[in-house]
C-alpha cells in the first residue's frame, strides 16, 4: 500500500515540475485584415488557445474558425460557408518555436517565431518577429505576419474577387498565465 502512494505521489509531484514549465491562455486574440479599394474587411477571435513550454520554446495555437467576429453577419456567414468552409475545417493550427526563448531578458524583447500554419486544411511555414513580454504572472506574445489567401486554396469568386485582398494582415496578442 505505501508503494502505490509513493507512486501516486511522485506522479502528481512530477507533474508539478511540469506544469510550470507551461504557460496557457483560452482567451488570445487573433483579428485578420484585408484592405481593397471597395472595402476593408476586419474579423476578431477571442477564444484562441495557446501552450508554451519555457523549457524547449515550443508553442502551439489552436482556434476554431466560426469564433472569427465580423462587423456584418452577411460577411460572417460568407466566410464560414463559402471560403473558409469551416464545417469541413472547423479549426486553424500553429505549431512551432519562439527562437531563442530561453536567451530572452524578463522585459520586452523581441526575437521570431517559426512553425507551420494549418488553415483550410492547408500547411503553410510561417516565420515572423514576435515581441515577447516576459512577466512574474506571465507571457505576452504580440505580433503579425502576413498570409496569402491562394496558399491555403481558398477560393474566392470572381465577382468578388475585387472585394478580398490576396494578402491578408493577420494580428496576435497572447497573454498566457501559468498552467496549473
Amino acid at each position: 500500500m505505501k508503494k502505490i502512494h509513493l507512486i501516486v505521489f511522485a506522479l502528481l509531484f512530477y507533474h508539478g515540475i511540469n506544469a510550470q514549465d507551461k504557460f496557457l491562455t483560452k482567451e488570445g486574440y487573433v483579428s485578420f485584415f484585408s484592405h481593397s479599394l471597395v472595402e476593408d474587411i476586419k474579423a476578431d477571435n477571442n477564444q484562441v488557445l495557446s501552450v508554451i513550454d519555457t523549457v524547449t520554446g515550443k508553442i502551439a495555437i489552436q482556434m476554431l474558425m466560426r469564433s472569427f467576429m465580423f462587423k456584418k453577419a452577411l460577411m460572417q456567414e460568407h466566410f464560414n460557408e463559402n471560403y473558409v468552409e469551416s464545417y469541413k475545417y472547423p479549426k486553424a493550427t500553429f505549431s512551432g518555436e519562439i527562437i531563442n526563448f530561453s536567451d530572452l531578458n524578463e522585459e520586452n524583447d523581441e526575437t521570431e517565431i517559426i512553425g507551420t500554419l494549418t488553415v483550410h486544411g492547408e500547411e503553410k511555414e510561417i516565420r515572423t518577429k514576435v515581441n515577447v513580454e516576459i512577466r512574474e504572472d506571465g507571457i505576452r506574445l504580440k505580433g503579425d505576419f502576413n498570409v496569402d489567401v491562394a496558399d491555403f486554396k481558398i477560393k474566392i469568386p470572381s465577382i468578388v474577387a475585387n472585394n478580398i485582398a490576396k494578402t491578408i494582415k493577420v494580428t496576435f496578442e497572447l497573454d498566457h498565465k501559468p498552467y496549473k
